[in-house]
């Protein structure tokens, strides 16, 4: 099994997501308590409104920041979907970054924990 990555563990969790731009708050926890989760070395999940996926994470930097790039696969009102995203470490420890749906929508975000 490899080594998590150091960068990984600031990240690691399930964090709620609490506000995107393209999305208002009642569609958030439409199905589910709105989240994004990192575990492991790459792995970790995501849901919001109607849509449930799984990611692919990988952890660098980002102007000089810790950053999570991920590409996810999941589904939409049983629609396969994918796309990707990224997330960085912000301020009052929020998680921030921005989420793409392929061929579709895409919307900056903000999580935290708890």
């Amino acid at each position: 099994m490899a080594k998590v990555p150091g960068l990984a563990k600031a990240f690691a969790g399930c964090l709620r997501v609490v506000e995107m731009d393209n999305w208002d708050c009642d569609l958030l926890d439409l199905v589910e308590q709105a989240h994004l989760t990192f575990k492991g070395k790459s792995d970790g999940g995501t849901a919001f409104g109607a849509l449930k996926g799984f990611l692919d994470v990988r952890y660098g930097t980002r102007d000089g920041s810790a950053c999570a790039e991920f590409s996810w696969e999941g589904h939409d009102e049983n629609d396969p979907v994918c796309g990707r995203g990224w997330a960085m470490i912000g301020t009052a420890g929020r998680l921030v970054g921005h989420f793409y749906i392929h061929n579709g929508d895409d919307s900056a975000f903000a999580c935290e924990r708890g």
